[in-house]
C-alpha cells in the first residue's frame, strides 16, 4: 500500500504548519498507524528555511508531549504539488498562495486544515507569531482537533486500508 503523503503549509514554516506535522505525526504513532503516512511541513515564504521551529510553539507542544526541535523550516517547493496527496493550509492567504502555484491538475489536493474541524466555526488557524502564549496554546488546541478530524475523514474515505 502507498504511504498517504501529507503536507502541512503556513507563511514560515516555524508554528502552525510544523505544530501540525507534529501533532499529526504523534497522533498516527498513538494510534499504531504512523508507517501509513508521510507527513511534512512547510511555509510559503523562504523567511525561516533551516530553521528549528519558534521556542513557543516547541514549549507549547513540549508541555503536550510532542517533541517538535528537530523540524526544519522549509519552502514549498513545485514538486510538493506533485508529490502530496493533501496540502493543508492553515489560513486563506497561504491557500491563496498555494492555489496560484498550484498547477491545475492538483489543486484537488489543497484544502484549509480547519475545513476537517468544522465545530470550530472557523477555517483559518491564527498565526501566534506576534502574541502571547495563550494564542499557541489556542494554535495547538485547534491542530489537534483538526488532526483528528483530518484522520476521521481518512477513515470516512477507506484510505487506511
Amino acid at each position: 500500500m502507498e504511504k498517504i503523503k501529507v503536507l502541512f503549509v503556513c507563511m514560515g514554516n516555524i508554528c502552525r504548519s510544523p505544530t501540525a506535522e507534529g501533532v499529526f505525526t504523534h497522533l498516527v504513532h498513538s494510534q499504531k498507524i504512523a508507517p501509513l503516512f508521510q507527513i511534512d511541513s512547510a511555509g510559503t515564504h523562504a523567511y525561516h528555511i533551516g530553521d528549528a521551529p519558534d521556542l513557543r510553539s516547541q514549549k507549547t507542544a513540549l508541555n503536550r508531549g510532542i517533541d517538535i526541535s528537530h523540524l526544519r523550516g522549509r519552502k514549498v517547493i513545485f514538486g510538493d504539488f506533485d508529490d502530496f496527496d493533501f496540502i493543508l493550509a492553515m489560513d486563506d492567504a497561504n491557500h491563496s498562495i498555494l492555489m496560484n502555484a498550484c498547477p491545475t491538475q492538483h489543486q484537488h489536493k489543497i484544502s484549509h486544515f480547519l475545513s476537517f474541524a468544522p465545530q470550530l466555526k472557523t477555517r483559518e488557524v491564527p498565526d501566534p507569531y506576534y502574541g502571547g502564549a495563550q494564542g499557541f496554546d489556542r494554535v495547538f488546541d485547534m491542530i489537534e482537533a483538526a488532526s483528528e478530524g483530518f484522520l476521521n475523514h481518512l477513515r470516512a474515505e477507506k484510505r487506511l486500508g
